[in-house]
């Protein structure tokens, strides 16, 4: 029985074979050199093979022999339908994945008001020169009427009543009082060509007059232990906690060679690395350091000030009429441009500040990506002229210094510049201070228009390049206010001799501190990397093919190695 088992094995696998070589040989004699090539027919046959193999929806239709016509273009035109929607839906998930990797989102946790630098405070009194003798010394309004009608009759202003130290603080006030009212036409006053933080400096009100005094994190103390001269677009103020010039310019620059002295509460510094925006201060640092922290929310956690000014030497012809001070807060690495936002101290008034920080960070991933694909720049990303450290305050100021440069010719005394640059005089005060809204209206007008164009990308790079950093710190405040009547105090308690030994006072008060112990951070993190389109793209592929990897073996495989199989087979059946 088993024999005759075998005989039928053996009988069906010779049949077999003889009919596979028949049918060999009649391919042979259909597609003999003659009729076509070796190769023509290898692939055909590799055709026919992956179409029954593959794993790819719809394909295995296409090579079945004897399917019909129609049903084989029915399964062509949804396998090409099925293609066309892959790609559009995988080029829709490339344009996010290259435009928007990027998101800003709350980080996982709080973060603590000690793991930020205070903010910079930047204090500016609106009395620019003190009148000493109101109605013998010549004010500013009375400088320039006479200005005015001298130019216009005999075009040369050479008062006789004036000295030479008036003259030339007269021509540094034309820079920082109401620029907006000096014309086009203001011609170059004669004299010799001034060092404006000198003159600046000879005007300033007495220190300790005007901030009377101060209190940081609970403990009393002179000012000047806490301030440093500032020099601003509206003259010299004061700046708390803010780094020195020397540490944010460089060493070629105006600003570098009169960074001063440092003061007591700068040289208590970390023991290790130095505080930076992105790496922030070091872990073991201590409790007090420069720049200056809080460890808690509250007036007693913060700084506080009395504020004072005189009514006598009050000059309302150069600020207007309002008077006080102005304060600026931001990063200590921030240089402070106090005319673009500040906090108004009126006189007689107390002005709470409660501060909320609005810090954003980022995660270690996206430092792989193009500054153009996340938009913003990492420190060393970015360097700038005159300046070592990299902020988006920082790089609009230099490039508003560059294009005055270009425009005018030279630069306004407060712009950040280098020891050759020349410095703006009298008859330059209306080109620079107009010099701001033209690049404003520049920027707009090309950024726009690449917009329209589809080329916004571009649009940054061309223009200031000014993004953001990736790391930024601003504070956000709060501000509340009450009367603050010194002269009634006095009165009731009976005190007269403050009014005599300061005769004309007009006090406020300022404190600044955090409103919370803990505030919740931005992140920049990804949000669409390289394993995201990935995925999205397997995803699309196996919805509407049932594509993989394996998939795109199996095809690399069929029209390689099995293709060149198929030759070789075909070629030692013709030499048969």
């Amino acid at each position: 029985m088993f024999a005759k088992s075998g005989r039928e094995d053996m009988d069906y696998d010779l049949e077999r074979g003889v009919g596979i070589m028949l049918g060999e040989k009649e391919r042979d004699v259909h597609h003999s050199p003659e009729n076509g090539s070796n190769t023509c027919e290898g692939l055909l046959t590799t055709y026919h093979e992956y179409c029954a193999h593959t794993s790819i929806h719809g394909v295995q239709y296409l090579g079945e022999r004897e399917r019909p016509l129609r049903e084989r273009i029915f399964w062509l035109c949804s396998f090409l339908i099925s293609i066309y929607a892959c790609a559009t839906l995988i080029s829709s998930a490339y344009t996010k994945w290259t435009e928007t990797p990027v998101i800003v989102s709350f980080a996982e946790k709080s973060t603590p008001v000690w793991n930020i630098p205070f903010p910079a405070v930047t204090v500016c009194s609106e009395t620019k020169r003190v009148l000493k003798q109101k109605g013998k010394e010549t004010t500013y309004a009375d400088l320039y009427s006479q200005f005015s009608e001298e130019m216009r009759s005999s075009g040369i202003f050479k008062p006789p009543n004036v000295s030479a130290l008036e003259m030339e603080e007269f021509r540094t006030l034309l820079h920082v009082c109401n620029t907006q009212i000096i014309e086009d036409d203001m011609p170059l006053i004669a004299g010799d060509d001034l060092d404006y933080y000198d003159v600046l400096e000879r005007m300033l009100p007495q220190f300790d007059r005007y901030f009377f005094y101060c209190r940081w994190l609970s403990r009393f103390g002179e000012c000047e232990k806490f301030f440093r001269k500032t020099l601003t677009e509206e003259g010299i103020c004061y700046t708390f906690n803010g780094l020195r010039a020397s540490d944010i310019y460089r060493e070629d620059t105006y600003q570098y060679q009169h960074s001063g002295e440092p003061l007591e509460m700068e040289n208590i510094s970390s023991r290790h690395t130095p505080w930076t925006l992105e790496t922030g201060y070091s872990h073991n640092s201590d409790v007090e350091t420069f720049p200056a922290r809080v460890l808690s929310a509250g007036a007693r956690s913060g700084i506080f000030l009395a504020l004072q000014s005189f009514k006598q030497e009050v000059d309302y012809a150069c600020r207007g009429p309002v008077q006080g001070f102005k304060v600026l807060l931001h990063a200590p690495d921030d240089v402070p441009q106090v005319s673009k936002q500040f906090v108004r101290i009126p006189m007689g008034k107390e002005v709470l500040i409660a501060v909320k920080p609005n810090m954003i960070t980022m995660s270690s991933g996206i430092s792989e990506y193009h500054p153009q694909r996340r938009q913003c720049f990492l420190s060393h990303e970015r360097s700038l002229r005159f300046f070592k450290v990299y902020t988006e305050s920082n790089c609009q100021l230099e490039c508003l210094a560059n294009f005055t440069l270009t425009k005018c010719g030279c630069v306004k005394f407060s712009m950040p510049r280098n020891m050759e640059m020349p410095v703006c005089g009298e008859d330059k005060i209306h080109c620079y201070d107009r010099a701001e809204r033209q690049l404003l209206v520049r920027e707009f007008k090309r950024i726009r228009a690449l917009d329209a164009a589809g080329d916004i990308s571009r649009g940054v790079e061309s223009a200031c390049n000014c993004m953001p950093a990736c790391t930024s710190l601003v504070y956000n405040t709060e501000i509340s206010q009450a009367n603050f009547d010194l002269e009634e105090m006095l009165l009731a308690e009976g005190d007269t001799d403050f009014m005599e030994e300061y005769p004309g006072s007009q006090m406020s008060r300022l404190s600044i501190y955090f409103k919370e112990s803990q505030f919740i951070t931005s992140k920049r993190s990804e949000l669409y990397g390289i394993t995201e389109f990935l995925a999205n793209c397997g995803g699309i592929f196996g919805l509407f093919m049932g594509f993989s990897i394996l998939s795109l073996v199996e095809m690399i495989y069929h029209f390689t190695l099995r293709f060149f199989t198929n030759l070789k087979r075909l070629a030692k059946m013709q030499e048969r």
